[in-house]
Parts: structure tokens; sequence; C-alpha cells
């Protein structure tokens, strides 16, 4: 029970505080407007509580390491690998099972696939140093307050009832602007067929007609 409060407490908090973060990057970075980043309606994304829970348990993992800054190092490297993995595994979820692209790295060099590139592997990196040694020590501080405190799980629980919820939704949506997507697209062959078809039967009349 206690190891559930704590995944559901990272995934939560990752998940709301990821958002924000993907909100202020969109409006003044990338897109330079305000939009809701993301599959799901709610503000929350699932792929940085996913990423939380991978920084948490990386960072508190001892590898035996009797050098300190050796120790920090591999940390690090390994906390930015592993951002870089989940977030190639999270776009080839919506990829290939949903057909939504919710990021684009192929104008990007040494990209793969669109999903990873080296220059966001470095930003996650970056972010990977910085939850180390700044939001870590005091992340272990709540969890372990709140995996002691389970009265406030009910509100942890609730958060994650609402994401499950947003969800089911989101992606009946999305399955239902997919079927028709493809039906306009059946149609719109269809009728470029028949143009085609129209097309070649008045011009094979008219080569008639000019032979006659």
């Amino acid at each position: 029970m206690k190891y559930l409060v704590i995944i559901s407490t990272l995934f939560v908090i990752g998940s709301l505080f990821g958002w924000v973060l993907e909100l202020f990057f969109r409006r003044f970075v990338s897109q330079k407007r305000w939009v809701n980043p993301g599959f799901l309606v709610g503000p929350y994304l699932p792929i940085y509580g996913f990423g939380v829970i991978c920084l948490f348990a990386v960072s508190n993992i001892s590898f035996g390491i009797n050098i300190e800054w050796l120790d920090i190092l591999v940390h690090i490297l390994l906390i930015g690998i592993l951002m870089t993995v989940v977030e190639f595994i999270a776009g080839l979820i919506f990829i290939k099972g949903l057909h939504v692209k919710l990021w684009d790295y192929s104008n990007r060099k040494g990209n793969i696939m669109g999903i990873i590139c080296p220059t966001f592997s470095l930003a996650w990196l970056a972010v990977g140093s910085i939850y180390f040694f700044f939001i870590n020590p005091y992340l272990v501080q709540v969890i372990s307050w709140i995996s002691e405190n389970l009265i406030y799980t009910f509100f942890i629980g609730g958060v994650v009832g609402m994401m499950v919820v947003d969800f089911a939704y989101s992606l009946h949506l999305g399955l239902k602007i997919k079927q028709f997507a493809e039906l306009q697209s059946q149609r719109f062959d269809q009728v470029k067929k028949e143009l085609q078809r129209r097309v070649y039967s008045l011009t094979k009349k008219n080569t008639k007609a000019e032979e006659k």
C-alpha cells in the first residue's frame, strides 16, 4: 500500500507540474501562443508523471560507487538516458497506437523517427541534473510525509481517477476524429477517381471527334 501511494503521488506531481512546464514552453519558446499541451483535456501530462517516477527511482538508487563525483555523474547520465527512453516509448505509443503525433523533431539533426533527438536529450539531461540536485531532496521529504499521513491519499486517488476518466474520454474522442478523417479521405478518393474517370472519358471522346 505504501509503495502504491508513493508511486501514485509521484505520478500526480509529475503530471501536474509537467503540464505547467509544457504550457509555458509552448507559449514562450516553441509555438508562441497559449495551447493546451498533450493528449488529455485536463491540466496533466502522464508522460511527465512516468518521468518523475523514473527520476525519483534513479536518484535514490545506490550504485555502491565510493567516489562522489563519479557517483553523481553516473546518476545524471542514467537520468538523461532514461528520460529519453521514456519520451521515445511514449512517442511510439501515440504514433503507432493512436496515430497522434504530439511532438515532432523531424527538422532537428540526429532525430530518430521525429520522436527523440540529441538536442532534447541534452535538455532532459539538464532537467534531470536540476531535479537531482535541487528537487529530489525535498521531494523525498514530501513523499515520506504523505505516506505517513494517508488521509491525503484521497486527494491523490481523486486526481488519478479524473485522469483515468479523462484518458478514456480523450481516447474515445480521438478515435472518433480518426474515423471521421478516414471517412472524409475515402470520400475524397472516390470523388478524385470519379473526376479522373470523367476527364479520361471526355478526353477519349474529343480524341475520337478529332480523328473523324
